[in-house]
């Protein structure tokens, strides 16, 4: 190595360390664990009105939706897609029972969110969730987008349980 090449060398600066992503900057590519369970991002529906995303997680065939929200702190919901079915959007009730378990309406809100990758609504467009709880603290989301209801059941994560693996 001649000397010059080791003076730029004590000059240099360092590369700034890669910062790695937070939970709430998954996108389709990465690599989570929730609940001790790996699995692969494939689609990311994101609003930002609320600095919430809703991830779409596949684990061989097995799909399931994380909710992230920052709110004071990080939180995190679990849900898997269920059957079912609504009429109309101005008829969602404030208690819904399902399989002898009575929600209630939590929180109910609108706003504009965006899609990437595989997620039950394709495109980016105005969207109305129900969130609901029940007694035993289940959770109960629905969501409607374009003329289509997406029933989910999940539970609360805590923060200890969610980890970024690999980012893209």
């Amino acid at each position: 190595m001649s000397i010059w090449k080791r003076i730029g060398n004590l000059f240099a600066k360092d590369e700034p360390p890669v910062r790695e992503k937070s939970m709430l900057q998954l996108a389709p590519g990465d690599i989570c664990e929730v609940s001790l369970v790996t699995y692969e991002v494939t689609g990311r529906v994101s609003n930002f009105g609320r600095n919430a995303a809703l991830l779409t997680l596949r684990d061989g065939t097995a799909i399931a939706y994380l909710h992230i929200e920052q709110r004071e702190e990080l939180r995190y919901a679990l849900y898997k897609a269920i059957d079912g079915r609504l009429d109309s959007l101005t008829e969602v009730p404030a208690t819904m029972e399902l399989d002898d378990i009575v929600y209630y309406l939590e929180e109910e809100y609108e706003g504009h969110v965006s899609a990437a990758g595989q997620t039950p609504f394709m495109n980016a467009g105005d969207q109305h969730v129900w969130q609901y709880q029940s007694d035993e603290g289940q959770l109960l989301r629905i969501e409607w987008q374009n003329g289509r209801f997406m029933l989910y059941e999940g539970e609360k994560i805590i923060p200890g349980d969610v980890r970024v693996i690999r980012g893209a």
